[in-house]
């Protein structure tokens, strides 16, 4: 079968767009040839692909903005982009658009001990800022999975959590400013190295509104002495139900551990397998983590520990050195990888309130058997952020098809039982018409008026957040 001929003024217009961007930018900023174009095609939700326009790859705000200025004066869809690890797909190109990746702009530009922040470029990994700073006994505390590879531009992106945001907190509350460029071109400072400011919370507006707003290029975050010390307990149960009663009851009894992450059997199947943690042989499993000092720790594991015995656990396995702390963290930092050496997955992010554990991942269970497909959950139970993972075969439409239906059916779930659509993975496309489930029309309202208002030709990251028939009258009107 004969490929269509390419539309000439299409081609024309692509060649006018890469020869302004070469204009004002270096030589080797700018991508257009399609080959190359498609590593840029998707993010970790790699079921849907489009190769960009043309990929633009600046090394400073300077350059940013100048980018911006001539995609919008062309009147281009422009789709910022960390590292591309988003698992909602969040930096999905569209064939009309520029990808703006920020993954060369990763400097250090100031670290302030006294006052407990550094300031990065936001194409610096999420891993490297803790290693900038932790020879000198402090850390960066939010810590998704993915922080091996996930920019800090990401991270603000998706307002990012991790295992110890239960006590930390996710990205907005270690978020202190931003270096913000818009679609124009202009170049704003939000925030910054202070006490939060006056007025309007626009740093709150930005850190989690998924490059809808601006480019987000330099970011001031709070730092932290690192613990005296810290120490996990392993706990097997024989249920995934018990297991959610168990973590329900251990944050009524008023416990902050740094984190509480939970694992059932396909993930810990998955997991011995591939990075062989030595799991006990149980239906779920959870990991708590307490710090402090010695006597600190001691007490919060005493009366965790007390809490977990009441639900019969299968195992009880206290760390006792580091060695013993990292193998039984070793299957968790795992479990994403892990799950992929079995079968393709899609990966959820629904949140939900920590009493509802119990039911809804019995719901899970039920609906996982209804639709045929098998499920791995892997969490931040602490928090209520699930993380269900859906294997199924990617080369096979209905499959697919059969997979999104059941996430969808998950993610209303959490929001029936008072939870929402995401905790840290974001929209992006992949929950953009499940919207309106967690929002009445005013809401969505309000946030669209909040859009119009920083990027008014709707032209930053498109087809994202909001459904498309309301993008649609959005850029229409």
């Amino acid at each position: 079968m004969e490929m269509p001929a390419p539309n000439p003024a299409i081609l024309a217009r692509k060649a006018r767009i890469v020869e302004r961007l070469r204009a004002v930018l270096p030589a080797d900023a700018v991508i257009a040839e399609e080959a190359e174009t498609r590593a840029y095609e998707c993010d970790a939700l790699s079921a849907y692909r489009c190769p960009p326009l043309a990929v633009v790859l600046p090394r400073s705000t300077a350059e940013v903005a100048a980018a911006l200025k001539v995609c919008h004066a062309e009147g281009v869809p422009v789709v910022p982009r960390g590292s591309g690890t988003s698992l909602a797909g969040g930096v999905l190109p569209t064939a009309d658009c520029v990808v703006l990746g920020v993954a060369r702009m990763n400097r250090v530009i100031e670290v302030d001990y006294a006052n407990r922040f550094i300031r990065v470029e936001t194409g610096r990994t999420n891993l490297s800022v803790t290693g900038a700073v932790e020879e000198d006994g402090f850390f960066y505390a939010p810590d998704p999975s993915s922080q091996l590879a996930c920019a800090i531009a990401g991270n603000v992106a998706m307002n990012s959590g991790g295992a110890h945001c239960l006590k930390y907190g996710v990205t907005t509350n270690n978020l202190m400013g931003v270096t913000l460029v818009t679609m124009e071109g202009e170049v704003l400072e939000i925030g910054g190295a202070h006490l939060d400011a006056g007025g309007l919370d626009l740093l709150g507006v930005i850190c989690g509104s998924e490059g809808q707003l601006g480019v987000v290029t330099e970011a001031t975050l709070r730092i932290l002495r690192k613990p005296e010390g810290a120490r996990p307990v392993l706990m097997g149960f024989a249920s995934n139900e018990v297991a959610g009663e168990c973590v329900s009851d251990i944050i009524k009894a008023g416990v902050l551990p740094v984190a509480i992450e939970f694992m059932d059997r396909p993930c810990i199947r998955a997991t011995e397998d591939f990075a062989h943690a030595g799991y006990p042989d149980c239906e779920a499993l959870l990991i708590v983590e307490v710090e402090g000092s010695e006597a600190e720790i001691d007490e919060q594991l005493g009366l965790i520990l007390q809490i977990a015995r009441k639900h019969d656990p299968v195992e009880l396995r206290e760390s006792r050195s580091e060695e013993e702390a990292k193998k039984i963290w070793l299957g968790r930092k795992s479990a994403f990888g892990a799950m992929g050496q079995i079968a393709d997955y899609m990966c959820l992010d629904g949140t939900i309130p920590v009493s509802a554990l119990p039911y809804v991942l019995k719901r899970i269970g039920e609906m996982s058997r209804d639709y045929g497909l098998e499920v791995g959950n892997v969490f931040h139970a602490g928090d209520g952020n699930m993380h269900p993972l859906i294997l199924y075969n990617a080369n096979d439409p209905e499959e697919l098809a059969k997979c999104e239906a059941f996430g969808a059916d998950i993610l209303k779930l959490c929001v029936e039982v008072g939870g929402c659509l995401t905790g840290e993975h974001g929209v992006g496309i992949e929950k953009r018409d499940l919207m309106v489930v967690q929002y009445a029309p005013e809401d969505m309202e309000a946030q669209m008026r909040v859009k119009d208002v920083f990027d008014p030709g709707w032209l930053l990251n498109p087809a994202k957040v909001f459904p498309l028939a309301l993008t649609a009258a959005r850029r229409a009107a």
